[in-house]
């Protein structure tokens, strides 16, 4: 749970830049990638990843642009990628302005339970975390580059003309 707008701040810096570059290096024809006929493609993943910072927030009364939930999922893997940017900061902004450091221990109901705002925000990161991780193995399997997030990925140790760690 954060306790602070600034703590949150920082945390949020680091991991929207990490999905980021997941997004970046999506392409069009990543988008229709999937782990088995019927599943969740790479495109729509990444899409929902966009659309839950406002599904998610706007249930705390925090307002901010973003697409919601519902709204059609693009063609274009840029059209995600930048609209992740464009939302991304748009939540930091509204933290920041409509929040204080008390906000976070409020309650807001949040899919049948109470939360505190702090612990929303750790569960909003939570869940893209858990989603990027998803999004690199349709990555792969699209022929796509993974980025690094937490370390440099296979291509990125190669990159640095190193041998990866032995697994």
């Amino acid at each position: 749970m954060f306790q602070t707008i600034q703590a949150f701040e920082q945390e949020w810096g680091h991991e929207a830049a990490g999905t980021q570059k997941i997004l970046d290096v999506l392409t069009d024809a990543s988008l229709q990638q999937e782990v088995i006929p019927g599943g969740r493609t790479l495109g729509r993943l990444a899409w929902h990843i966009v659309t839950t910072l406002h599904e998610m927030m706007s249930r705390t009364g925090l307002a901010f642009d973003a697409p919601h939930h519902d709204a059609a999922l693009p063609t274009s893997a840029k059209e995600i990628a930048d609209a992740y940017r464009s939302a991304s900061a748009a939540l930091l902004d509204a933290v920041k302005s409509q929040w204080t450091d008390a906000s976070l221990v409020e309650e807001c109901e949040m899919y049948g339970q109470k939360w505190p705002n702090g612990v929303t925000l750790s569960i909003l990161i939570s869940h893209q975390i858990h989603h990027r991780g998803q999004m690199t193995i349709l990555m792969r399997q699209a022929g796509l580059p993974v980025p690094g997030v937490y370390g440099p990925s296979q291509e990125e140790w190669a990159q640095m003309g190193m041998e990866p760690p032995a697994i």
